[in-house]
């Protein structure tokens, strides 16, 4: 064995940078968070080359003082930690210390700041083996500026592992759309290779707000979120949450701030992944910006290095929380609420891409055609022809309406001849006087069978009636359920299950759960369980996989949903085959029925598979099809 001896500092200070600096992003987020904790409002990132030949991020937070500059490159030397209390409840962004010692140790590094307005401020570097800081005066306004450059320059072995200047810049950016959404307080810029990219103003207001969150994750996301606010057990939940027909092919769209810290959590994402499991189309992700505030004391984030993971105390309520307030969110958008996928848009993205009304409509012809003026048109060209909707308020209207829908007379054809129930049912086809038009409007005819077509004040619906009418028997099912409880039946010859010391620990502490779930269990020994009954749904299931996916739940995540996602599995089926069938001939009374159960029925929007139930053509979708208002 070699002696034991002392690391020297630099060396000591890249082992350190080995945890902390990955990348070019790794070093920008320690450098945005040192500046927010500063109490900056604008803060410039400029950037060469990705990062690797040079970057440096401006603020004008508070500033340091010129003898705590030696410091800021020390190791364990910061402002934000003094006491084991300080650490246990940690409310800023960075404390740990060792940021800019280790970014110093493997990169060329200049700190400058000022602590006034005179323009004075002093610069400091480290040097040499031992890293001493070198200081010298300089010109600079209130606030800190840190230059970085060449780095891993005396680490080669680490920099023959940076990508391409794109991808290494395509990181960079992420980190500063990530802070720029959970601190829109403060104003960003960013440039690359002297080309400005970003220029975020401040946003202290709500519309403010979301102007920002168009800017980041796009306008798209802005039309198809909704936001949430849930507050309880002194947590708070907020943010925005897109609709399951937002949807993803992966998850590039999932931002979750704890206390303003980004994290990846599996807590986390456990909740959020069941919340949508009744609602998103499989292999799809959902999209949401989503922000928690909590006790400082109550979540540990010293658990990893780059501050990335964080551990919950109570990590059951935690979940809880999120699951029941997306699930609840989710389950509460009605037509009326919910931006569902444009009919035009189907074709070429089925379940991903831009949604809403009017979603890829050029807005400029979408407002000229309402307001019958071609975009751009010279004043002197006059009206323009313009699609307009049928105006259910005006008599006349209604009059024509319904002498157009009566049957033909003789040597005059009607629409009873392509139509032949519609003479039957026109009464019931028309709102009544005066009454608002539905947000899924009244029935006009059906189509091939399955779909049918309907007409709102927006233009036309499309209803895949087989899809509505599964989600409709679906949800009636459950809520039977809910209402009679988990009916239980005993096996009748008990059931052995071998399992380790620790999954029957916990199922000798869960066994009021097990019953509330429809199980009786017992333990029987150090590591064997007796399942002595199952919920009577689940009869037929294979009990020993269904009592270890459950105890892999409690193991894992302090919860499970396990016999509730097994029980909607067996109820989804039956939604299915009791659904109207396609190539059924529908009333127009019935399919006005389908149309209003839809907009009472929780989750209408997508079918038990997470299929959309039903889209749309705007009257501007028309009007640009027709050519109209051009």
């Amino acid at each position: 064995m070699a002696r034991i001896h002392l690391l020297d500092a630099r060396l000591a200070n890249q082992i350190a940078a080995g945890e902390v600096v990955e990348r070019p992003a790794s070093v920008v987020k320690e450098l945005l968070e040192n500046a927010i904790d500063a109490g900056a409002r604008v803060i410039e990132v400029q950037v060469e080359q990705g990062g690797i030949a040079g970057l440096r991020v401006r603020d004008d937070g508070d500033g340091i003082l010129r003898d705590d500059l030696p410091l800021a490159l020390a190791r364990h030397a910061t402002s934000k930690i003094h006491h084991l209390d300080d650490l246990e409840a940690v409310a800023t962004l960075g404390f740990r210390g060792e940021a800019l010692a280790s970014i110093a140790s493997v990169s060329r590094l200049t700190m400058t700041s000022s602590t006034d307005e005179t323009g004075l401020g002093w610069a400091v570097r480290s040097e040499g083996r031992d890293m001493a800081a070198v200081m010298e005066a300089a010109r600079h306004p209130r606030g800190t500026s840190v230059e970085v450059r060449d780095l891993f320059f005396n680490t080669p072995a680490r920099r023959k592992f940076l990508r391409s200047e794109n991808t290494e810049f395509g990181h960079l950016e992420e980190v500063v759309r990530r802070i720029a959404l959970v601190s829109p307080q403060v104003g960003f810029s960013l440039t690359h290779n002297q080309r400005v990219l970003w220029q975020l103003k401040p946003a202290t207001n709500e519309a403010e707000q979301l102007r920002r969150l168009g800017q980041v994750c796009g306008q798209a996301f802005v039309q198809a979120a909704r936001p949430l606010s849930v507050e309880t057990a002194g947590i708070h939940l907020h943010g925005w949450l897109g609709l399951p027909t937002f949807s993803r092919s992966q998850a590039d769209l999932q931002y979750f701030f704890v206390n303003g810290r980004m994290v990846r959590d599996k807590v986390v994402s456990h909740a959020v992944r069941q919340a949508y499991a009744d609602v998103l189309y499989h292999g799809r992700h959902p999209a949401f910006v989503l922000f928690l505030d909590i006790d400082p004391a109550a979540v540990d984030v010293n658990v990893h290095p780059t501050k990335h993971e964080v551990r919950f105390r109570e990590s059951r309520l935690v979940h809880d929380v999120i699951y029941r307030g997306l699930h609840r969110a989710l389950a509460d958008l009605r037509p009326q609420d919910a931006a569902p996928v444009a009919a035009a848009d189907m074709g070429a993205q089925p379940l991903a891409g831009s949604v809403g009304a009017g979603a890829g409509i050029d807005a400029g012809l979408a407002a000229g055609s309402v307001a019958g003026q071609a975009p751009g048109a010279a004043p002197g060209f006059g009206w323009q022809p313009s699609q307009g909707g049928l105006d259910w308020s005006s008599g006349a209207a209604r009059e024509a309406f319904a002498s157009y829908m009566a049957p033909a007379s003789a040597g005059a054809p009607g629409v009873s001849s392509v139509l032949p129930f519609a003479a039957s049912a026109t009464t019931a086809m028309m709102p009544a006087s005066g009454s608002e038009t539905p947000p899924l409007g009244y029935a006009l005819a059906q189509l091939h069978g399955i779909y049918i077509l309907a007409q709102n004040a927006e233009g036309l619906v499309l209803v895949d009636m087989h899809a509505a009418h599964e989600r409709i028997v679906y949800e009636r099912l459950k809520a039977a359920q809910a209402d009679a409880g988990i009916a239980s039946q005993p096996l009748l010859v008990p059931l052995s299950l071998a399992v380790s010391q620790r999954e029957a620990d916990i199922a000798e502490a869960e066994i009021a759960t097990f019953r509330d779930m429809g199980m009786e269990i017992d333990r029987m020994g150090p590591e064997t369980l007796l399942v002595r009954s199952l919920p009577t749904l689940l009869a037929q299931a294979e009990a020993d996989a269904l009592v270890r996916d459950v105890l892999s739940d409690l193991v894992t995540h302090g919860n499970t949903r396990r016999i509730e996602e097994r029980r909607n599995e067996l109820m989804a089926t039956l939604a299915c085959h009791g659904a109207v069938r396609a190539n059924r001939q529908l009333s127009i009374t019935e399919m006005n029925a389908l149309l209003r159960d839809m907009e009472a029925t929780e989750r209408s929007g997508q079918c038990n598979h997470g299929r959309p139930t039903w889209a749309r053509l705007t009257l501007a979708d028309l009007d640009r099809l027709f050519l109209r208002g051009r």
